[in-house]
């Protein structure tokens, strides 16, 4: 069958396996190769960009988003005390609640880009909530940062009590 080959059967094998070898790589290495070789650059690539701090313009589109927020809740720290407050009792007389006290403003509270001050509220639990939902969508009053909600006795009558939610309002500068 072979006798017109001029070289030694044994080299036939060989260039047989050489060329199944070709074969096989231009069918099905090349491309597992490239795959592989694809693969390694991509998870190279996320693990540059996997810390977020890196990344200069997320950071931008952050900062942006919250500004947009927080403007959303400025409200002018000269005139906070008068008609933020007087905007806040009326909001507080419509849902049937009663701004009990202001106390004094904190300086530990007051960081420099925000002022936080405290608000007592008296009321039932039910109106209480109903004032915070509202006033949490309010605009141009602050945010909300906190909210205690305290049972007390009062003096005069050993059985009475009293609801307190003390709002902690947040305002920037």
């Amino acid at each position: 069958m072979l006798k017109w080959w001029p070289f030694k059967k044994d080299y036939l094998l060989i260039v047989a396996a050489v060329v199944l070898l070709l074969i096989c790589y231009q069918l099905a290495f090349k491309n597992t190769i490239a795959a592989w070789q694809l693969n390694r650059q991509l998870n190279k690539q996320q693990l540059q960009t996997a810390d977020v701090s890196y990344q200069p313009k997320y950071l931008d589109r952050k900062s942006k988003n919250l500004d947009h927020i927080l403007d959303l809740y400025r409200s002018d720290t000269a005139v906070f005390r008068s008609n933020t407050i007087s905007i806040i009792a009326v909001l507080a007389e419509k849902n049937r609640v009663k701004l009990a006290e202001v106390p004094a403003q904190d300086v530990v509270y007051n960081t420099e880009g925000a002022i936080i001050q405290k608000l007592n509220f008296e009321g039932n639990f039910f109106a209480l909530n109903g004032f915070l939902n509202q006033l949490e969508s309010s605009e141009n009053v602050g945010i909300v940062r906190a909210v205690e909600f305290k049972l007390e006795k009062k003096d005069a009558e050993p059985v009475a009590k009293k609801l307190v939610m003390g709002i902690y309002m947040e305002i920037r500068k």
